[in-house]
């Protein structure tokens, strides 16, 4: 793995983490059941968008 494909993947988990933690405090504070179904969503779409345009590359 190259450096250059390592500050990749850190830059792209940072900002999966930022938006998890920004919808987490910004939508759903006092509902958990949303609170957990928005962070699935949000990792699957990030995984999906790590396979198609990061993998690869």
């Amino acid at each position: 793995m190259t450096m250059g494909k390592t500050s990749v993947n850190a830059i792209f988990i940072a900002a999966m983490v930022i938006t998890i933690v920004g919808a987490d405090v910004l939508f759903f504070r006092h509902h958990t059941g949303p609170r957990l179904a928005a962070n699935i969503g949000i990792a699957l779409r990030y995984l999906a968008f790590y396979w198609r345009f990061i993998k690869n590359s």
